[in-house]
C-alpha cells in the first residue's frame, strides 16, 4: 500500500489494494451508482480505471481512497483527491456502492478527504464536478459547505457538451466550517 490510512468513526480510508478490485468492478457495473460517474464499465474497463487510481498514488502522491466499513471490512466505495491529466481543477470526488448509499458514509468519508486535501496536501481550493441532475451529490456538496460556481467541461472520455457544474470552496472556507458540520 502506497499512502496514508485515515480513520473516521465508522470507516477506514486507504489507498486501493488488489483485493479491492472485485467490489470496485461490481460498483462500476451498477447502473444507478455509475449514472453520474461516466456510466457503467465492463470489467476490463473497470480494471484500467482501478489501476489508474492505484497508479496515481505513486505518480501524484494522492488519489481516490478505498473506503472500508470498519465493522465488517466491506468495501464501501472510492472517495478522495482526484486530479487526472486534463482535469480543470483538483477535486475531491466520491462514489459509493448501492448497498452503502444513504447511510452517511459518503459525507463521513468526504469530510476526511477534504481534511486530507487541505491539511496534508496543502490545497488552497477544493472542487467537486457534479452533473446538474445529480441531486444526491449536490446535496452532499452543499452539506460539505461547497457552493455552485458555474458550468465547466471535463476532458475525454467525458463527451463534449456534457453538462457539469463546478461546486467548491476555498481551504479557508473549509477550515472555518468543518468543525461545525454534523
Amino acid at each position: 500500500m502506497n499512502g496514508p490510512i485515515l480513520f473516521t468513526e465508522r470507516l477506514i480510508l486507504r489507498p486501493p489494494v488488489p483485493e479491492d478490485f472485485e467490489a470496485f468492478a461490481a460498483m462500476n457495473a451498477e447502473e444507478d451508482t455509475m449514472q453520474h460517474l461516466g456510466g457503467t464499465q465492463p470489467r476490463s474497463t473497470a480494471w484500467r480505471t482501478f489501476c489508474g487510481f492505484v497508479g496515481a498514488w505513486s505518480v501524484r502522491g494522492y488519489a481516490m481512497f478505498s473506503v472500508i466499513e470498519r465493522d465488517s471490512g466491506a468495501w464501501v466505495g472510492r472517495i478522495g483527491a482526484h486530479y487526472p491529466e486534463g482535469w480543470p481543477a483538483r477535486e475531491v470526488g466520491w462514489g459509493v456502492r448501492r448497498d452503502f448509499a444513504g447511510k452517511g458514509y459518503a459525507f463521513e468519508a468526504a469530510r476526511a478527504a477534504m481534511d486530507f486535501a487541505v491539511d496534508i496536501l496543502g490545497w488552497d481550493d477544493v472542487v467537486h464536478f457534479i452533473a446538474p441532475e445529480n441531486a444526491r451529490s449536490i446535496a452532499l456538496a452543499q452539506r460539505l459547505g461547497s457552493a455552485i460556481r458555474g458550468p465547466t467541461e471535463l476532458p475525454p472520455p467525458v463527451p463534449a457538451g456534457t453538462p457539469i457544474n463546478i461546486w467548491g470552496q476555498s481551504a479557508a472556507e473549509w477550515k472555518a466550517i468543518r468543525g461545525s458540520l454534523a
